[in-house]
């Protein structure tokens, strides 16, 4: 995409490679982070660490070293209290469902449309290391914020639509 020859390994002895394997990680983890990817979401069951915290709740609980971000702590419609802190969740349960962003690292596992966004902001953030241009890493920056709102709607509408709960809020809205 930037002009250089392409290469189809981190471990290939060619110009920017190691730029690209150096940068990579960082990358796609950030670009999971930003949305709820359906290929990159899990559900676990954790169970309580041996130590409990200091005060103020009864357990913590470690987040799976996949981790990358919080979606959903307790079941749907059953919120629970809890507090995040040093990669571990803290609740008063002994059993904590957890629905979060996993770092998916199989790409063929990947819509073809989050491919083209982590391609997008590879480019983006090795452009002016290649390039010497400030312009081609603007024109890759944009090119990635619009394909990132367009993957991130596609996404979405593989999940049926999100119902609100009837209440106050819905019910004066509508009357």
């Amino acid at each position: 995409m930037l002009g250089g020859a392409p290469f189809s390994s981190f471990e290939e002895p060619k110009p920017h490679v190691r730029i690209a394997a150096n940068l990579y990680p960082t990358v796609r983890d950030d670009v999971l982070r930003l949305h709820n990817w359906n290929c990159a979401t899990d559900r676990v069951i954790l169970a309580p660490m041996a130590n409990p915290p200091a005060f103020d709740f009864a357990h913590q609980f470690q987040l799976p070293g996949d981790w990358l971000r919080t979606l959903q702590v307790g079941r749907k419609g059953e919120p629970l209290e809890y507090r995040s802190e040093r990669q571990r969740l803290l609740a008063n349960v002994t059993a904590l469902p957890l629905v979060y962003c996993f770092r998916n690292t199989v790409e063929d596992t990947w819509s073809t449309n989050l491919i083209r966004v982590v391609e997008l902001a590879m480019a983006a953030e090795m452009a002016y290391a290649v390039t010497s241009s400030t312009s081609v890493r603007d024109s890759y920056r944009d090119q990635f914020a619009r394909l990132l709102k367009v993957a991130k709607a596609i996404d979405g509408q593989d999940d049926p639509p999100e119902e609100f709960a009837e209440g106050s809020f819905v019910e004066s809205r509508f009357s």
